[in-house]
């Protein structure tokens, strides 16, 4: 992004980026959410203090998703909560409604993994849902460790997960970084809980609009001009 502002804190019509993630998590229903923090984490907490339910957990090395996850484990075991959502905080598109959908169908079919995808007719950069004949789930696929016939798929991964939480704390202790970065990726958890039998399953209940997120400023307006497009208010 060019700045030395937590990506999380960037405005988005004028207001810092995760609080429009917070506000869908809240009006979903999430009872408790865990912030995960690293570069400049003081900004952030302060940021937040405002807000109730929430606690932190301190990636001090940025070394991945998974990492970051990893990071909350402790939290994870101590606290009474059987299922655990994972959602990206520089997503500010994330709907409540989604993530209500992600929840029933997570509990209604009994899953240990489900994550929340959509089709997206371009889907340049993202991770790919790989299906096996069947058309059960069967791993996700980064677009550069994609062939040329995965990067014709067109379900992709928004980084919205929700896990049976021993499931996941299991998964969590189980990551490998045998890749190229030498990071630690949540997307290896799924298919990990495949491999030992959990049930495992990504469906396309995401809405269009949840596929921007941000990474560059031009990706930040569009966003942005999204976001007026649905009628979202802009902050005074």
């Amino acid at each position: 992004m060019k700045s030395d502002l937590p990506k999380v804190l960037f405005p988005v019509l004028g207001r810092p980026m995760i609080h429009w993630v917070l506000d869908a998590l809240q009006k979903a229903g999430i009872s408790k959410t865990i912030v995960v923090v690293g570069y400049r984490e003081d900004l952030v907490r302060t940021e937040l203090s405002g807000r109730s339910n929430i606690e932190f957990a301190v990636q001090a090395e940025q070394l991945g998703t998974g990492h970051a996850v990893q990071m909350c484990r402790d939290q994870l075991r101590s606290g009474a909560e059987k299922a655990v959502m994972v959602v990206a905080g520089d997503s500010p598109l994330i709907q409540s409604t989604s993530i209500q959908r992600v929840s029933q169908e997570f509990f209604a079919g009994g899953f240990d993994c489900l994550m929340g995808t959509l089709i997206k007719p371009n889907p340049q950069g993202l991770g790919r849902i790989v299906r096996d004949s069947d058309n059960r789930f069967a791993r996700i696929v980064e677009q550069k460790d994609a062939t040329e016939a995965e990067q014709k798929i067109c379900e992709v991964n928004m980084s919205t997960y929700m896990f049976e939480r021993d499931a996941l704390l299991e998964a969590l202790e189980n990551l490998g970084n045998n890749n190229a970065q030498r990071e630690y990726y949540l997307t290896d958890c799924p298919a990990f809980l495949l491999s030992k039998g959990k049930k495992v399953e990504a469906k396309p209940v995401l809405q269009d609009c949840e596929s921007l997120s941000i990474n560059t400023i031009d990706e930040l307006s569009a966003v942005e001009a999204k976001m007026r497009e649905m009628g979202y208010p802009c902050a005074s």
